[in-house]
């Protein structure tokens, strides 16, 4: 009978593929306050992409259109017909360009992320694994690029590729690449820490003892045992992405507005706007900035709470008491059903048979 259910049990603890996903595994798990600022941070970023992808689609002009059927829209004109949020001071539609800028943030946000991926990890897995003159080397060096302030390094960076150019992936992967520059740290040092781990653990040491090659333990053994907390710091930086591309445009240092749509340049160039009361050239692309940036942050952090063990570990104590509840009366039912049959002494006096 063993034998038979065996194999039942061991299917049954098979976890679904959908379950171990990492955004949809931290949903399943998620109750209360938590489920809900999640929810919350993936409806947001979901609407963010979406309009990312479907910028062609939904934007009613160009992001450097300035006329339609031959008319041309006019600077800094109030909410219209024609242009539904008004224009900007260089006479751009400026609901057109609060859309294509969400592509715009959307390929600086993919970039900067898949570049930084490579490159913390690269050197993360080669650091910890090592160690040695190479780890000592690369700590310092990482140390040094994250003392500097983000935005700063940023702006640097993006003079120093730039160079004065302004074409739509010129910018892009200029701003991406300064971006790169601020994350690896970061990267490098949560795979390091993790290779550190796991290098020592008793499967990889019997990997090298069989004389499996090192390229193969480093990423068949290592590197998928070392990548488990980063969904929760690609969340994070994209974030931070978005806010040093938003910056670097509002400084000046972004994409120009005949090359790509940006938040950051609008809000720079709506500055004087609002002094004269002109308040929708820069109303929209900051409640975008806000929102994109509120939408990612909530799922960061939710996932930031999911992944530690010890507030998984209280939320499940807080409800454990309910089911002890529900069958406190068990034990009383069952007590009363046992009490007649108590000690053979107290069998009838008439000699009726018990």
């Amino acid at each position: 009978m063993t034998d038979a259910t065996t194999p039942a049990a061991l299917t049954a603890r098979k976890v679904p593929l959908r379950d171990r996903l990492p955004v949809i595994s931290h949903l399943r798990r998620s109750v209360g306050l938590q489920r809900t600022m999640l929810v919350i941070g993936l409806v947001i970023t979901t609407v963010f992409v979406l309009t990312a992808l479907l910028a062609p689609l939904l934007a009613p002009y160009g992001f450097a259109q300035q006329e339609a059927d031959g008319v041309k829209f006019g600077t800094q004109q109030a909410p219209n017909a024609t242009n539904l949020l008004g224009t900007t001071v260089g006479g751009y539609d400026v609901l057109s360009r609060v859309i294509w800028g969400a592509q715009t943030a959307l390929l600086v946000i993919l970039c900067a992320i898949a570049f930084s991926i490579f490159l913390g990890i690269f050197l993360g897995l080669v650091s910890g694994y090592f160690g040695g003159w190479i780890d000592r080397v690369l700590v310092v060096l990482c140390d040094a690029i994250y003392a500097f302030p983000s935005l700063l390094l940023a702006i640097v960076m993006s003079i120093a590729i730039t160079k004065g150019q302004s074409t739509l992936w010129g910018g892009i992967l200029a701003t991406a690449i300064s971006i790169t520059v601020v994350f690896v740290p970061q990267y490098f040092r949560v795979i390091r820490a993790e290779v550190v781990r796991v290098k020592a653990e008793p499967f990889v040491e019997s990997a090298r003892v069989i004389g499996v090659p090192t390229a193969r333990i480093l990423l068949r053994h290592v590197l998928r045992n070392s990548t488990r907390s980063l969904p929760v710091v690609v969340t994070l930086n994209a974030s931070e992405a978005l806010l040093t591309l938003a910056g670097l445009g509002f400084l000046g240092f972004g994409i120009e507005a005949t090359a790509a749509a940006e938040w950051g340049y609008d809000l720079n160039r709506s500055v004087s706007d609002v002094t004269s009361g002109i308040w929708w050239t820069a109303i929209p692309p900051g409640v975008a900035i806000v929102l994109a940036v509120l939408g990612i942050t909530l799922v960061g952090e939710s996932l930031n709470d999911l992944s530690d063990p010890r507030l998984r570990t209280r939320r499940r104590a807080g409800r454990a008491p309910a089911p002890i509840t529900a069958v406190d009366p068990a034990p009383a039912t069952t007590s009363a059903t046992v009490a007649p049959a108590g000690p053979p002494a107290s069998a009838p006096s008439d000699g009726s048979p018990s």
